[in-house]
């Protein structure tokens, strides 16, 4: 992978509030995490072909163009709590949000497990979903971006 390309994804982590990102290239796969100092971290994993094909489901897309600073017209809905995000009520059920949807205030966006309790997160505003910056089964820090609403 071009170092440029890793330091153009470090600068994008480090403008974000994201905590951290994987990307596969090919055999390539670099990921990139936040330390609690701030400072950014690079793990270069070289891909190993498996004997068997791997049962885990294919990673959501992350988009990183909301990755940056959020536009005038965009509201970024943040993790209120640390804990572990799902985007449906139920394992393998359909999530209460996908990209492009129109939500209202009060609306659930999602779950997060927190101390063994279930913790419905709600739109705080009324919009068209264009990004969302967490995977089912995550773990999410507090103020960690989750949505961004347009």
């Amino acid at each position: 992978m071009d170092i440029r390309k890793v330091k153009k994804l470090i600068e994008l982590l480090e403008e974000s509030g994201i905590a951290e990102i994987e990307i596969k290239e090919g055999e390539e796969a670099v990921r990139i995490s936040r330390m609690p100092t701030g400072n950014a971290v690079i793990h270069a994993m070289p891909q190993i072909a498996a004997a068997a094909p791997a049962e885990a489901p294919a990673p959501a897309p992350v988009a990183l163009e909301s990755a940056a600073k959020p536009r005038a017209n965009e509201h970024v809905i943040t993790a209120p709590m640390v804990g572990t995000y799902y985007a449906s009520p139920t394992p393998g059920g359909k999530p209460f949000v996908d990209i492009g949807d129109e939500i209202k205030v009060g609306q659930v966006l999602c779950i997060i497990e927190a101390m063994k309790m279930m913790n419905q997160i709600e739109a705080d505003r009324a919009g068209r979903v264009t990004s969302i910056m967490a995977r089912n089964g995550d773990p999410v820090e507090y103020g960690q971006p989750l949505f961004v609403i347009e």
